[in-house]
């Protein structure tokens, strides 16, 4: 009997004992994110995240829980990227999505995300063919840019430019990589750039095993065009600098296209008046207190200066999805997403977020790129012209004003 009595007493004991760590035990609030951690959009892009996930957690967490961010590596495949997603709702039960970059990855993985259905706030992928596959997702939303937004805002700002300094453009040559991406990316840009001349041709990229861009450059330098673009990613940027220069090719504007610079891009003195679109610039700093903060803390904490935009847009997909679970109060899904829909978030982007709709979808984020130009290793923005920290070098040449 006493024996007995002590086993029971001891169950008792086990079973409150449990009972006091499952009430201790701290709750956790999973995102989940799905970057390509090979190339420096999605390296820095996790950096941002992790970096707005520590700062968050070190204020308290959200509705007293812990922020936990689960990484997986997209490679830029995406059958790999669609297994990513599986998992991260399957087995790691995250409870919104997050991250993401490149519309041939994202084409891999709509299908699953569209199978469950979970809350996704998307930093990445411009393709519009990825809008017409979410039609009626209303549980999806979308940080970047469309393509079809994209070529609006980039062909105002260029004709903005052209107008203020007087410059002439008849004929445009277009070099991009024979992925999705470029692919897509020079058909857009051809159909925006109807009225002018737009003549283009493919690369392979460096990025999947290319990397000698002799013959387009050669036969952009024949078309002799008033502006030449080059679509492609972060391992073209130096190499295509220095077969231009090597040839002797020196369109007069000459303009870049990558999601993401390299860090080193900017200490060569080939990117001297090298312009490009991108939704953010490191001068945004000096005119905006977000953008200042993040710019500081992301250094001190990573030791390295961001620059790829997609750092600020992972910094903000963060923010943005964790002051929606605080505003909802809960992660009920229909709560969640009607406190998304009230997003107003100055961002480090030196905008404010807010979701409207765009030509498909119901929550469409940021909706437009600026017009920067390196100068003296910085980015510096000319366009809008409120924004504007330097003047436009004109015409572009290797090695000067």
């Amino acid at each position: 009997m006493r024996r007995k009595v002590l086993l029971f007493a001891a169950l008792v004991l086990g079973i409150g004992l449990l009972g006091l760590a499952e009430e201790k035990a701290p709750c956790v609030i999973k995102l989940g994110a799905v970057n390509p951690l090979g190339d420096i959009t999605g390296d820095q892009m996790t950096k941002a995240m992790r970096l707005a996930v520590e700062e968050i957690n070190a204020a308290g967490g959200v509705l007293g829980c812990k922020l936990e961010l689960v990484v997986m590596d997209s490679e830029f495949n995406p059958a790999k990227a669609a297994a990513a997603i599986e998992k991260l709702i399957t087995v790691d039960k995250v409870d919104v999505l997050i991250g993401g970059m490149s519309s041939g990855v994202h084409m891999g993985e709509i299908p699953i995300l569209k199978k469950y259905q979970k809350v996704t706030v998307w930093a990445g992928a411009a393709s519009h063919v990825c809008e017409e596959a979410l039609k009626g997702c209303d549980w999806y939303f979308h940080l970047h840019p469309w393509d079809y937004l994209q070529g609006a805002s980039e062909r105002e700002a260029l004709e903005a430019v052209f107008e203020k300094y007087g410059i002439k453009v008849h004929r445009m040559f277009v070099a991009y990589e024979d992925g999705a991406f470029g692919t897509i990316s020079y058909q857009g840009w051809a159909a925006l750039f109807k009225d002018y001349e737009v003549v283009g041709e493919s690369f392979k990229s460096a990025a999947v095993g290319g990397g000698d861009y002799t013959a387009v450059l050669q036969h952009a330098k024949a078309e002799n065009p008033d502006l030449f673009l080059w679509i492609g990613y972060e391992a073209d940027a130096l190499p295509i600098m220095e077969q231009a220069k090597a040839i002797g090719f020196e369109p007069p504007i000459f303009l870049g296209a990558p999601p993401g610079w390299p860090a080193e891009f900017g200490k060569s003195p080939l990117s001297h008046g090298v312009s490009l679109f991108a939704m953010w610039a490191p001068s945004l700093k000096e005119v905006n207190p977000v953008s200042k903060h993040f710019w500081d803390a992301y250094i001190a904490r990573w030791h390295e200066e961001p620059v790829t935009y997609f750092a600020p847009l992972g910094y903000t997909n963060v923010y943005v999805v964790a002051q929606a679970i605080e505003r909802a109060g809960t992660l009920d899904k229909e709560a969640l997403i009607k406190a998304l829909e009230e997003t107003e978030y100055l961002s480090p982007l030196g905008e404010v977020l807010r979701f409207s709709p765009s030509n498909i979808i119901k929550h469409q984020g940021f909706k437009a790129q600026k017009l920067l130009q390196w100068q003296n290793g910085e980015q510096q923005v000319i366009y809008p012209f409120e924004l504007a920290t330097a003047d436009f070098i004109y015409p572009f040449h290797f090695g000067g004003e």
